[in-house]
């Protein structure tokens, strides 16, 4: 499977926005955006005080590489989720964002279980949450309304969850999932709305680079 393994700052930096992809990280003046707001690459300081007009193409495919990069998805995996999101009902952009915010290591992330959907993925990854009682360690793994999400028994006893209890308080939760911190148990009781999901995300620009 591949995986990205440069600096992850380098992508906020080339949207121009943080992205928070380091969690609790980006808000510190470790940051590495608050010392370099600018693209990466030998020209990026000269590119940020000089822009170019945009092209339409270049804001489709800026929007686009956005969204994936928030959720950590690549091209391929990306592609597959607008084409499922065309074959349902209503509107393609809005479904393709519900499709990635029901990526169970986003919804892990949305709990408050993880800093950042990277922390998030390898925690599902390394098999710490069950879902209706049954392992899931896929992080792409589609979860429904109504669905019980549970930390492993035997996880409970890592030092990583016997912390996260007092950590999770801090951090908000979804409005669409329900979270009971001292069982480390949580429901999805319904699909998240547009106004729930991240407002600089621009759908619209999403599926007009996949309808060229």
């Amino acid at each position: 499977m591949a995986r990205y393994t440069d600096p992850v700052c380098k992508l906020c930096r080339r949207e121009g926005e943080k992205l928070y992809l380091k969690g609790e990280r980006c808000f510190t003046p470790k940051c590495a955006f608050e010392k370099r707001p600018y693209p990466p690459g030998m020209h990026g300081k000269y590119r940020s005080v000089r822009p170019g007009r945009e092209s339409d193409y270049a804001k489709q495919l800026r929007a686009k590489q956005k969204a994936r990069r928030i959720y950590g998805v690549f091209e391929r995996q990306f592609r597959r989720y607008h084409t499922q999101a065309l074959r349902m009902r209503g509107m393609t952009g809005l479904n393709l964002l519900v499709l990635l915010e029901s990526r169970l290591d986003n919804v892990i992330y949305r709990l408050g279980f993880a800093a950042s959907r990277s922390q998030a993925r390898i925690l599902v990854s390394h098999g710490h949450f069950l879902v209706n009682g049954e392992r899931a360690d896929i992080p792409s793994f589609g979860i429904s309304v109504g669905d019980v999400i549970s930390v492993r028994e035997t996880s409970k006893d890592n030092v990583y969850f016997k912390n996260l209890r007092e950590e999770a308080e801090s951090r908000s939760v979804a409005p669409w999932l329900e979270r009971d911190l001292t069982n480390l148990r949580a429901r999805v009781l319904r699909l998240p709305e547009r106004s729930e999901i991240d407002g600089n995300l621009n759908e619209q620009l999403i599926v007009e680079y996949y309808s060229r």
